[in-house]
């Protein structure tokens, strides 16, 4: 009869250290607000530097935007004016050239309203209540106010979860106006 062998249950070692006292778990919040301060304030440096350094390409970059506004103009000013002739006579919508391609793209209708209760109130007065639109939903801070009753019906659940928070303790630098 051959022998049970024991199973040998593995566990990972804790990725972090647990503080065996108050005083080392105080000890431990005030390490969690160093770090965070020092996170902070490699966060701002590196801000402060992409900062210049994007303030150094987009000038760079602003009389390059400029040509390339004046030339798309004129290009767009010529292809208008032989549309009828790049189109083939309205059949395509695209033009191919030996640099690129323009294209004239028609955009998705789009409704605007103007004085929304107005066109509401006249399109109920012409029996176009189709363009008027009703929306239904749960009212969910009338579910919390009676959540008892709410309960009730099936489908309803409600839920409330605790978060752990640490607030190390920090003083804020007034701001000089």
């Amino acid at each position: 009869m051959a022998q049970a062998q024991a199973k040998r249950i593995k566990a990972a070692a804790a990725a972090f250290t647990v503080p065996q006292s108050r005083d080392e778990a105080n000890e431990y919040i005030g390490d969690i607000g160093r770090f965070q301060r020092e996170r902070e304030r490699l966060r701002a440096d590196m801000n402060d530097e992409m900062a210049v350094v994007k303030e150094r390409y987009e000038a760079a970059a602003l009389p390059l935007g400029e040509k390339i506004k004046r030339l798309s103009a004129g290009v767009q000013t010529w292809c208008e004016a032989h549309r009828a002739e790049l189109t083939q006579g309205g059949k395509v919508k695209h033009a191919v050239m030996a640099a690129g391609k323009v294209n004239w793209r028609m955009r998705p209708p789009r409704v605007s309203l103007r004085g929304k209760d107005n066109i509401i109130a006249s399109f109920k007065a012409l029996g176009l209540t189709r363009f008027i639109r009703t929306i239904e939903d749960i009212n969910k801070e009338a579910v919390l106010a009676e959540p008892e009753i709410a309960r009730q019906v099936a489908g309803v659940s409600i839920t409330q979860s605790e978060d752990f928070v640490i607030t190390p303790h920090e003083t804020e630098l007034e701001e000089v106006a």
